[in-house]
């Protein structure tokens, strides 16, 4: 754990990321907690409880609740909560929330919704992973948070994750022969 300093700069700006349905059920659930600091299951569900009442029905972007801020956003049927001590900058964290919506919106074609959500939670954890990393904020370029994710075929627009099992081979067996074809040829220029 990473101990700070009170008035100290810190690379540790965010300290969870949560995903819950309107029933508060959760789709996501990412801590990253300081020494003491929601470390049980049974914290963290009350503490998500709480978070839940203080904002499903209000129509602000940030909230303080315990000793944390909290930027959020509500879409359909889910609501998205970044948190960080309440000596982080909000705007760091607001910058976080929005990149990881924006790609997100990218990579799941606008459908925002919590079927989806658990439809593509392979491109969820992925984005998320590109964006945070032990609450070190990593990336906050929506593009490039897309385009590390999303799993994309040199010789095709169709993603590999959306692509038919024979497609998926074809796909394989040309990058192989390419990659054989650029062996042999490197191969023959050093002979």
């Amino acid at each position: 754990y990473q101990r700070r300093v009170r008035g100290s700069m810190s690379l540790y700006t965010i300290r969870f990321v949560l995903i819950l349905d309107s029933d508060g059920h959760r789709i996501l659930a990412k801590y990253y907690p300081q020494e003491g600091e929601l470390s049980t299951e049974k914290e963290r569900q009350a503490f998500e409880n709480t978070l839940l009442k203080k904002t499903k029905l209000q129509n602000a972007e940030i909230i303080m609740l315990d000793k944390y801020i909290i930027v959020y956003k509500i879409c359909a049927d889910v609501i998205f909560y970044f948190g960080g001590s309440t000596e982080e900058n909000e705007l760091v964290l607001l910058t976080a929330l929005s990149s990881y919506f924006e790609a997100l919106s990218h990579l799941l074609r606008d459908q925002i919704d919590k079927r989806t959500l658990y439809e593509n939670l392979d491109y969820v954890l992925l984005a998320l992973d590109e964006l945070v990393d032990g609450g070190i904020l990593l990336e906050a370029d929506p593009v490039e948070i897309t385009q590390r994710t999303s799993l994309k075929s040199k010789d095709s627009d169709v993603p590999l994750a959306e692509q038919t099992l024979p497609e998926a081979w074809k796909t394989a067996k040309q990058q192989l022969i390419k990659a054989g074809r650029k062996i042999l040829e490197l191969s023959l220029i050093h002979i």
